[in-house]
């Protein structure tokens, strides 16, 4: 008589189901918090990382998305999606540490999120209104829009620890002859749609020039109308050397400036211009402080609403329409007026649809704009503005010249390990302040400092 497999006993089965339970209940990350060293080390290994514990806040395709478009951008990006719970005291600085690589670290905790960035990659500003303009939003709107926006604006590459495709990035011989089968036969037509496309970007370039010729010029003609209303005389009584100094500084740029709109062939050429007539409008900041004994003005940038203000005097809070607030710097008439509830005034440019402010005509004005408001200002200051997002988009660098990926990136050394330049001031402040103002669903201090 065959042996009949008998059920297993019931103490058996209430064994099996308590090791069940407790391999549940102590698995990596679904009790306990996952360790800082394990976040950092998968990092190292991918651009993004979500908790076991926090996987009903993004799907693993949607994860996969994301590190795939930061891969491709070759971009030092981290993005953590970790659960509510999970401690804040010192997060930022110790996944920092611990990650031990340069770049921005944007962490999704619960429904709050906030980020931080060594100063090298993204500079303080732009971060918080990074930050700012992607609060309240689900986890997948949050992240997608966090990244595109980021990855625009920061500097620095990817660590080599990501790797690429999984062979390397060694194309097969097989790949590389079929490549130039391709490449040979279709050469005559590939030719032909590269002229065309070539012909299509400069005519559109041409049209852009254009357009930004107009708006260059009137900020040209104002400048030296600030040089005759001046009226300053290098021989007159009480005028010394530094006086003239700073006075044939703004004349050296004045002419500059006109040789240099003259000489343009294509936008991107236009940014030295602007940036020729902001040295000269310091310059003469300068010059009428000395000549009134007053203390000599603080290198800013120019009034945000209009250059032409001159240069800023201190920043104030300022919320575009169906934006986020963000941090400008302002002339002393339109802080004043803001203080006032009342609307500054706003430089405006001709567009299709009639006149409308700049960062609202298109991207022609980003190559303008750049030369005001270059360092790492203007990413964030045009966060979600019509000309910030087409600055966003993969075709405006290539379109309007590669200038605008330097903005906070000035001296950065790579997106490999790099302990030595590690600041850990970049890094301070309570989980949820780093976007300078509650932007709604973004939290408070979560508790603790750094």
């Amino acid at each position: 008589m065959k042996d009949v497999p008998r059920t297993r006993s019931l103490p058996a089965l209430l064994l099996t189901a308590l090791v069940l339970v407790l391999t549940t209940l102590y698995a990596p990350g679904a009790s306990a918090d996952t360790s800082v060293s394990t976040i950092a080390q998968a990092l190292r290994k991918s651009p993004v990382y979500v908790d076991p514990a926090a996987r009903d806040q993004l799907s693993a395709a949607d994860a996969d998305t994301l590190a795939t478009r930061i891969k491709d951008a070759d971009k030092p990006l981290f993005i953590a999606v970790l659960p509510a719970g999970y401690p804040t005291t010192n997060l930022f600085a110790d996944l920092r540490s611990a990650t031990g690589v340069t770049g921005l670290y944007g962490i999704r905790l619960g429904d709050r999120f906030d980020a931080r960035a060594d100063s090298s990659v993204m500079s303080a500003t732009a971060r918080q209104n990074l930050v700012g303009s992607v609060q309240g939003e689900d986890a997948k709107a949050q992240l997608t829009d966090f990244t595109d926006r980021a990855l625009a604006n920061m500097g620095g590459h990817a660590p080599s620890s990501w790797g690429g495709s999984a062979d390397g990035g060694r194309a097969s011989a097989t790949a590389l002859i079929t490549t130039a089968a391709v490449l040979v036969a279709a050469g005559g037509g590939a030719y032909a749609l590269v002229r065309r496309n070539r012909r299509r970007r400069e005519e559109e370039q041409r049209a852009a020039l254009d357009r930004l010729r107009v708006v260059v010029d009137e900020d040209i003609t104002a400048f030296g109308e600030e040089l005759d209303r001046l009226d300053f005389h290098p021989s007159e009584a009480g005028a010394d050397d530094t006086m003239r100094a700073d006075y044939e500084r703004a004349l050296d740029a004045y002419e500059t400036a006109k040789q240099r709109m003259a000489a343009a062939r294509k936008p991107e050429d236009v940014r030295s211009v602007t940036e020729a007539v902001e040295d000269g409008r310091f310059s003469l900041a300068q010059l009428a402080a000395r000549r009134e004994g007053r203390p000599l003005p603080e290198r800013r940038p120019p009034c945000f609403f209009d250059p032409r203000h001159g240069p800023s005097v201190t920043d104030a809070t300022w919320t575009p329409p169906g934006g986020a607030p963000r941090e400008v710097p302002v002339c002393a008439a339109d802080a004043t007026r803001l203080a006032d509830g009342r609307d500054p005034v706003i430089r405006e440019v001709d567009t299709d649809y009639g006149r409308r402010p700049y960062w609202d005509a298109g991207p022609a004005y980003g190559p303008w704009a750049g030369g005001y408001f270059g360092g790492g200002l203007l990413p964030g200051l045009l966060v979600g503005t019509l000309l910030g997002s087409a600055m966003a988009t993969p075709t405006y660098a290539a379109d309007y010249g590669t200038g605008y990926g330097d903005f906070g990136a000035g001296g950065y050394e790579g997106g490999d390990v790099s302990g030595t330049d590690f600041d850990p001031g970049d890094f301070s402040g309570g989980f949820g302040d780093g976007g300078g103002f509650d932007g709604g669903g973004g939290g408070g201090d979560f508790g603790g400092g750094f």
